[in-house]
């Protein structure tokens, strides 16, 4: 029963593939090749680069975002057969991430304007 729900999806997910390939008519005319479809030309380049500084801040976000995830559980930890594991390994995220954003700070990483 499995194998034959399996063999289904699978012929479905590639009949559904060849479909989404083949059914739509690309047709690209000058409003679709321009970076902008608000109605006006663009002033300037649409490929302008990023800075590097603005994907360390993103990184340092979702890097910090996450060590509150792995957080949560501690105050849980006292429920535990031993809580002193859970609470030092907490305090080992916590050291760690502390120390790397000191590193960013004192190289001068997190300085917006150059």
């Amino acid at each position: 029963m499995i194998s034959i729900i399996l063999l289904f999806a699978a012929a479905l997910a590639t009949i559904l593939a060849m479909v989404a390939f083949w059914l739509p008519q690309i047709t690209p005319d000058t409003e679709k090749l321009s970076p902008y479809e608000c109605g006006f030309d663009p002033l300037g380049s649409a490929r302008l680069p990023f800075s590097m500084r603005f994907f360390l801040v993103a990184i340092l976000f979702l890097l910090f975002d996450l060590e509150i995830a792995l957080l949560l559980p501690a105050p849980w930890a006292v429920q535990l057969d031993h809580p002193a594991t859970t609470i030092i390994w907490a305090v080992i995220i916590l050291g760690l991430l502390t120390v790397g954003l000191i590193y960013e700070w004192l190289q001068g990483g997190l300085e917006w304007a150059e």
